[in-house]
């Protein structure tokens, strides 16, 4: 297809991940570069299941898969297709490229094809069946056979991939693949004869290049954007797709998230499921933005909200090295969504990580998380932070400090200052009490009353309200506690300072 018809065509890509765990953090960013692509083209985001090996097949995981989807934000046209429900259509395929004399039936048990391996290993040769030219007529009437696409030998078969660039493999190097594997005799593979819901397995069962190439075409896919480790598997469907007279799609294969240390990403490295970023309380935005980041670029963006990922997100910008995880680089990018997060959202989104470390919110609580939402999102880079930078927030009366924390309140006058911050504090109605502001103006003036550093003020006050617990002005912390809860803290520890002076 020449590039003016490219061009006019509508964009389809597809996202085709195997159910058999949670999807993958790889993955994701795999989905996320066919939305944009699609989607900012006007074009069709597929979702397809590659559940053909049902011995690895688990429902839990395409929910699992569907639920990260949609918690990314990344919607998909139509249903999401089974490619084992295509099973027909696979063996057809195979069936047609059989009767054109394009793929064999390959008769070789496993200790003959171990054997003809070793010779052609030993040869330097690439291995051939020896039923690849064989006589039909002399082939077992009764016995189970593979069906072999019939590579080409010489030559090679060249990839125009939009990320690689021009890549060319020896198609002495590629053999006949398998592509129908444990025909039993006399079974048929024509779509008519058997069921989509219940595929017969005992006309073969197709491998994977067969199958992904009949379903890219038959679901019109424009574009298939892919980890780079399947690279040398676009060779293969590049020669089923030049056999079978179709237009292949244009391939992208995107270089692998790596781990810090330059490894291939694995456990080892920490998280690599979306639901466990989302369960330390990553927003959808700030994980989608930091995986874009992940080995594409435009200019020196950093933050690219959705419409302007839409707008710039291309091939061209993808990178050809492998990116690097960076779970820092992760914290300040999502720090960004958070701290834009509307206050009763941040609220909302905050609550459920702060019941999760064993804290009771009751109203109380709760009222003091959304009175302090406007300062605490500054200070949460995930969502989970909240439990550590709003611990003072859900403390227990009295509060009791110790060590470094409570030496403030040790100090001789302090009890007499603590007096002076209530006495300052109850004058001036619910109008002091309306913006953290005019509490820390409240407590400036104080100390100039006093004439001496405002350290004199702050340091018993805020030992007082918050224990030694991380903590924003003492304005904000004011305002977030409330009148009545900060009032009462501050009473709380003159009883102490007296009841330890007796």
């Amino acid at each position: 297809m020449s590039s003016n018809a490219r061009a006019q065509q509508e964009i389809v890509t597809r996202f085709a991940p195997s159910p058999t765990g949670y999807l993958h953090i790889g993955g994701a960013r795999t989905a996320l570069f066919n939305w944009l692509y699609a989607r900012g083209r006007g074009g069709r985001f597929l979702l397809r299941i590659e559940d053909t090996d049902r011995a690895r097949h688990n429902e839990a995981a395409v929910a699992a898969i569907l639920d990260g989807l949609r918690w990314l934000g990344l919607d998909w046209d139509g249903e999401p297709v089974s490619q084992y429900s295509r099973v027909s259509r696979h063996q057809e395929i195979a069936n047609a490229l059989l009767g054109e004399g394009k793929a064999y039936r390959c008769y070789l048990g496993a200790e003959e094809l171990n054997a003809a391996r070793d010779a052609a290993k030993a040869a330097g040769t690439r291995f051939e069946s020896p039923w690849r030219d064989a006589d039909p007529a002399t082939a077992p009437s009764d016995a189970p056979f593979a069906v072999r696409f019939k590579a080409p030998r010489d030559g090679e078969t060249v990839i125009r991939d939009a990320v690689q660039g021009e890549v060319a493999f020896p198609n002495a190097a590629l053999d006949d693949l398998i592509i129908l594997r444990s025909v039993e005799p006399g079974s048929q593979t024509q779509s008519d004869k058997q069921s989509d819901a219940q595929p017969d397995t005992r006309s073969g069962a197709p491998t994977y290049n067969l199958a992904v190439v009949v379903d890219d075409h038959d679901m019109g896919v424009t574009h298939v954007i892919r980890g780079d480790d399947h690279l040398n598997n676009a060779a293969r469907q590049q020669q089923i797709y030049d056999a079978l007279g179709w237009p292949a799609p244009v391939f992208a294969h995107v270089p692998l998230i790596h781990g810090p240390d330059g490894a291939k990403l694995s456990k080892r490295h920490g998280a690599l499921g979306v639901e466990a970023y989302r369960d330390m309380g990553c927003l959808p935005q700030g994980l989608a933005n930091y995986l874009l980041r992940l080995g594409w670029s435009h200019g020196d963006e950093e933050i690219i909200p959705t419409d302007k990922a839409l707008e710039w997100f291309d091939l061209a910008g993808v990178n050809k090295a492998p990116a690097r995880l960076d779970l820092e680089k992760l914290r300040h990018t999502n720090a960004h969504y958070v701290a834009a997060m509307d206050d009763q959202a941040f609220a909302r989104a905050a609550r459920p990580f702060v019941e999760a470390a064993g804290l009771d919110l009751t109203p109380e609580r709760l009222e003091r998380l959304e009175r302090s939402a406007p300062f605490l999102k500054t200070r949460c880079a995930l969502l989970q932070d909240v439990v550590e930078a709003g611990a003072y927030l859900f403390l227990d009366r009295p509060l009791r400090p110790e060590g470094k924390a409570a030496k403030p309140l040790r100090k001789d006058g302090a009890a007499q200052m603590l007096a002076a911050v209530i006495e300052a504090l109850s004058h001036g109605g619910d109008a002091l009490w309306r913006t953290p502001g005019a509490l820390d103006d409240r407590l400036q003036a104080l100390a100039a009353e006093r004439d001496v550093g405002f350290g004199a003020v702050g340091q018993p006050v805020r030992a007082a309200l918050t224990a030694g617990r991380p903590s924003p002005s003492l304005g904000e912390v004011l305002y977030g506690l409330g009148a009545a809860e900060s009032l009462a803290r501050l009473d709380d520890q003159i009883r102490a300072i007296a009841d330890a002076a007796n």
